[in-house]
């Protein structure tokens, strides 16, 4: 007898794929028209499918009850999710964008993201009490770096091409990809600090000196400059191997479009085995696997890249204004204020900034006395994963609808005065039929009349209305028989009605309340 199967599988498989195909059904609505975020919109959705709503999904059941496998899950599809988008993000850029724009990176990359992160560790040591500022230097580092996913949310579709110069979509792309991965010194820096000076160094045998030593030797030689290498040579060696396929036409259309993808795979799989940065490793080899610009035109026209950003949109943003704002004078890509204010307030770090809050609970981890985690790395801990989720949050909704807002805003005021200014204008009587006026030389002698209205009660019947000069393409039914040309048929002295006769000249009279302006129309007929 059939039963029911009421699986998390099913009911994950069911969810996932009902919600992916109904938003389908109406993403051009809410993404082009009402310009709402994906990420505001999976928001919104995995709130009413949550444990606390509808109950459909149970993550804490799929990592059979245990948080630190929940965690570790949920780090591993951060590591996934950031390798595709940086391969692609590398991949959409031109050929040597980074050498061409090496001037603007920099500054972005250097002291701009430097800044960024002293101003939000600044803002976390404020806001929270009682966090020490390497605690705060710890947190600012996880939300500082932009984010690839969002950060294609803001520059394609139907608002970037309408508002965002095309240089302004590159470097947003190029620096949002660029310090996903560069933001292992700032947090490592604080990392080590707290490992060896915090808490008196308790259950640490160094200092500040043993700190210093492993960021410079490990953060710095092994996993920042080792990843670029790799990143690099494994991009090469990709684009030589498909050129070298494609010539040879051992590889079909299907095949072409996902190299990218399972590129970014191998990348993060391999990375990680050796304990490097995976996620700046991805990113240049993005770049350098499309340094021809040869894989990037042939895939230019392809739906497959923007649709794996649809299903990877899941990100947040996050502030940095003040110092990209101190700085646009210095890039030429951000020229105007607008831009340095759009660039700097729109800041997605999304992904990212989980990705290295779970690469922090794994570090504080092993910050143990007597194989019990210290005091201050367990209370790090319970911190950053409060406020780093809580800004996610609050970023994801704020930032997800400051476009439908600013549109919104920017329309408003517009509509409402309109309405108004209708409102108190008198109902309009541009055309008026008056008492009909037999001398027209009256009229040119007394000047600009008075208007008056017709008195209450007076006739409201229709007076006859009489054509005002003739057609410019007279037919030969409308002209009448004494008139031979245009000319004649557009004769103000005596101008001909329906039936060929010739009438009064029609007289505009000026009112002294402009622009009201009457009509006064004989309606005595002469005979020809």
């Amino acid at each position: 007898m059939p039963t029911l199967a009421i699986t998390n599988f099913n009911i994950v498989c069911a969810t996932l794929g009902g919600f992916i195909s109904l938003f389908g059904l109406v993403s051009y609505l809410f993404k082009e028209r009402f310009y709402l975020s994906e990420a505001l919109i999976s928001l919104l959705a995995g709130v009413v499918v949550s444990p606390h709503a509808a109950n459909f999904i149970r993550p804490l059941d799929y990592a059979d009850g245990s948080q630190d496998d929940l965690a570790t899950i949920t780090w591993y599809f951060t590591r996934v999710v950031l390798g595709v988008q940086l391969v692609l993000a590398g991949v959409q850029l031109p050929s040597k964008y980074l050498y061409y724009k090496r001037k603007s990176l920099s500054l972005l990359l250097g002291p701009g993201l430097t800044g960024m992160w002293l101003c939000s560790s600044l803002l976390v040591w404020s806001l929270v009490p009682h966090l020490s500022i390497l605690s705060s230097l710890a947190v600012g580092a996880c939300v500082t770096p932009t984010d690839p996913i969002l950060s294609n949310s803001i520059v394609k579709g139907k608002f970037a091409d309408k508002n965002i110069p095309k240089d302004l979509q590159k470097i947003i792309i190029a620096e949002s990809g660029a310090n996903d991965g560069l933001g292992y010194p700032f947090l490592f820096l604080a990392l080590y600090l707290i490992k060896y000076t915090g808490d008196d160094g308790g259950g640490q045998n160094g200092g500040a000196r043993t700190a210093i030593g492993l960021w410079f030797g490990e953060t710095w030689g092994y996993t920042i400059f080792l990843s670029v290498i790799y990143g690099a040579v494994v991009g090469w060696v990709a684009k030589e191997l498909l050129h070298w396929a494609e010539e040879k036409k051992y590889v079909d259309r299907e095949s072409f479009l996902v190299f990218a993808i399972t590129l970014a795979l191998f990348i993060t799989g391999t990375c990680g085995m050796i304990g490097s940065d995976d996620v700046l490793a991805c990113f240049i080899a993005g770049n350098v696997f499309t340094i021809d610009d040869w894989f990037r035109l042939e895939t230019l026209d392809d739906s497959l890249q923007p649709t794996i950003d649809m299903l990877l949109n899941l990100s947040i943003f996050m502030w940095r204004l003040p110092v990209v704002y101190a700085m646009h004078k210095m890039i030429p890509e951000i020229e105007e204020q607008q831009q340095a204010l759009f660039v700097g307030f729109f800041g997605p770090i999304g992904v990212s900034a989980v990705f290295y809050l779970y690469v922090c609970l794994d570090f504080l981890q092993d910050i143990k006395v007597d194989n019990v985690v210290r005091a201050d790395a367990a209370r790090l801990q319970e911190v950053m994963t409060v406020v780093i989720w809580f800004l996610a949050i609050c970023s994801i909704v704020v930032h997800g609808l400051s476009v439908p807002l600013g549109k919104l805003g920017y329309h408003l005021p517009r509509t409402i005065s309109s309405r108004l200014e209708s409102r108190n204008i008198e109902d309009p009587e541009t055309f008026r039929i008056s008492e009909p006026v037999h001398d027209q030389g009256q009229i040119l002698r007394t000047g600009i009349h008075q208007r008056q209205d017709p008195p209450l009660g007076g006739d409201l019947l229709p007076r006859p209305v009489f054509r005002i000069g003739g057609s410019v393409l007279p037919s030969t039914s409308s002209v009448a028989p004494n008139t031979s040309s245009v000319n004649d048929d557009l004769d103000l002295n005596h101008p001909v009605d329906d039936t060929g006769n010739t009438t009064t000249m029609p007289t505009i009279v000026l009112s002294n309340q402009p622009p009201k302006i009457r009509i006064n129309v004989t309606g005595e007929e002469k005979k020809s």
